[in-house]
């Protein structure tokens, strides 16, 4: 079922966005961290619906419930329990759909490969599951105290912010609906966001993080490689479609002679179109890549389908849903960032 995440740092979960809870174990852990337990409520926060009037109304407080492997305010080293109770589901929103398929959701696919589905909001393939991840991300963060992680919005639809990542303050990541630091960029995206919620619509956007401090030499070669953790990672999260790092499709374009990172003598680049992996193993120089996510599936407007009978029939959204994702994404990229350095922090600490 893949339920599990990571091989040293694991986050397993479970849970459905209408059932009682969601929740999960984390587990390897080091013992003796201090927690912060309202830091990693505070992740949770920036994620959550309701929170503006550019996402979802669902109304949930996500507040996190932590069952074991904490005590006196460290960990143990022991598994790590949580659970986040649903409290605002309204599942007769989803009635409609109970037989059709929703096009571009995981209905007709789940169907198929399982024999049933949860019809309500998805079920098991809901963003409701990101919530597990934000917690997974904030104990992870925790034990990467050196490393910053800072993610934001770079595009919405056509939108996008003109500047290098070095130009942009990240403090003002913060200071708007949106997430994206740059003042008069997230005030086109807004409007553009609350433009296309009145047609019944939704958009899509890129969200962009950089990794900095990361140490020389994590990663391993072949098939461990720490741009391919990362690739996984993003393109599991909900309506990710596509990843670049360094300097992505963007460098299929240059000459080699263009494109090279020249060293200076103490190992550093004059250059980071590599974006700070080289070989699949971190070269000390920050990390940044670009994930690309779709518009959301579920739109105000009616379009034909099928039901489970192959019926053609039609369908429109209802109940409460994000006319953007990007908004909300921005904390789940840096918690799915923080896991996969937690598990290479663990792997060279282990095998170098």
């Amino acid at each position: 079922m893949a339920n599990t995440f990571g091989r040293l740092f694991r986050l397993t979960t479970f849970g459905e966005s209408h059932g009682e809870a969601i929740g999960g174990i984390i587990d390897g852990v080091p013992s003796g961290i201090a927690l912060d337990l309202e830091a990693i409520q505070r992740e949770l926060d920036r994620r959550k619906p309701g929170q503006s009037a550019i996402v979802t109304q669902r109304k949930e407080a996500d507040e996190v419930r932590f069952l074991s492997g904490i005590f006196e305010g460290r960990t143990t080293g022991m598994p790590i329990g949580f659970s986040i109770a649903n409290t605002n589901a309204k599942s007769h929103d989803y009635d409609h759909n109970t037989q059709a398929y929703r096009p571009s959701h995981a209905d007709y696919t789940y169907d198929k490969k399982y024999g049933i589905r949860d019809h309500r909001g998805g079920g098991r393939s809901s963003a409701r599951e990101t919530a597990n991840w934000v917690v997974g991300g904030a104990v992870a963060k925790q034990v990467l105290k050196a490393i910053q992680i800072n993610a934001f919005v770079s595009s919405v639809g056509e939108i996008f912010i003109d500047k290098p990542y070095q130009a942009l303050d990240f403090s003002k990541t913060e200071t708007n609906a949106v997430r994206c630091p740059d003042a008069a960029t997230a005030e086109k995206m807004e409007a553009y966001i609350k433009e296309i919620r009145k047609q019944g619509d939704t958009v899509g956007g890129t969200v962009t993080c950089v990794l900095q401090n990361v140490p020389v030499g994590w990663g391993e070669p072949v098939f461990d490689k720490l741009h391919a953790a990362l690739g996984h990672a993003m393109l599991s999260i909900n309506a990710a479609h596509g990843f670049e790092y360094g300097s992505g499709f963007c460098g299929a374009k240059m000459k080699g002679s263009a494109h090279n990172d020249l060293f200076n003598p103490d190992g550093t680049t004059q250059s980071n179109l590599s974006g700070g992996i080289q070989g699949g193993i971190s070269n000390g120089m920050d990390i940044y890549f670009r994930v690309a996510f779709k518009p959301v599936a579920t739109i105000m407007q009616t379009q034909p389908t099928i039901d489970s009978d192959g019926n053609t029939t039609e369908i429109q959204g209802k109940g409460r849903h994000d006319p953007c994702v990007v908004p909300r994404a921005v904390p789940i990229v840096e918690a799915m960032a923080a896991m996969v350095l937690a598990d290479f922090y663990l792997m060279n600490k282990i095998y170098n």
